[in-house]
């Protein structure tokens, strides 16, 4: 389908912002990266980050969040106006997950998904492997996180496009 803006290279697209208080970064951090720099504010302030800051795992969890709400938002969105729904998932993975600046308590994080490519999925023409740069952002539009994603997509094989 040619002109689907959910399918085409170099499309950006917002999955929406997240708000990190101390009280979300202590309750993650407690649960599954419990290192003093995210669960405690007086030790936080004598480590290398000099304050409380989330875990990557973090950001990079309200990445996954706003990342399924806006797919889920999309398809009822394409459904509305008549367009064709496609199947998402699984993902086989990422590559190059970086957490290039720490996210503080107080800070407002902007997420974004770049589609980057469509590939023809092993042989299957109904479906394809879509290829994405994800991207979190500071208030000030600074990378705080950056990942290549992949997932399966039952997008057929012949739209299959490189950026």
């Amino acid at each position: 389908m040619t002109g689907d803006p959910d399918f085409t290279i170099g499309n950006r697209i917002s999955l929406g912002s997240y708000h990190f208080t101390e009280e979300a970064i202590v309750e993650f951090a407690r649960k599954f990266d419990p290192q003093p720099f995210h669960t405690d504010p007086e030790a936080a302030r004598d480590s290398l980050f000099g304050g409380l800051c989330a875990s990557g795992w973090h950001t990079t969890a309200i990445w996954m969040k706003l990342n399924v709400a806006t797919t889920l938002k999309r398809f009822e969105e394409r459904a509305r106006n008549g367009w064709p729904v496609y199947e998402f998932g699984p993902s086989p993975g990422f590559r190059n997950l970086r957490w290039i600046r720490p996210v503080f308590a107080g800070q407002t994080i902007s997420y974004f998904n770049t589609l980057t490519a469509i590939k023809p999925y092993r042989g299957r023409k109904d479906w394809s492997m879509l290829l994405g740069s994800a991207e979190a952002l500071d208030e000030d539009g600074a990378p705080v996180m950056t990942f290549d994603s992949a997932v399966l997509s039952a997008y057929p094989s012949e739209h299959a496009q490189e950026g």
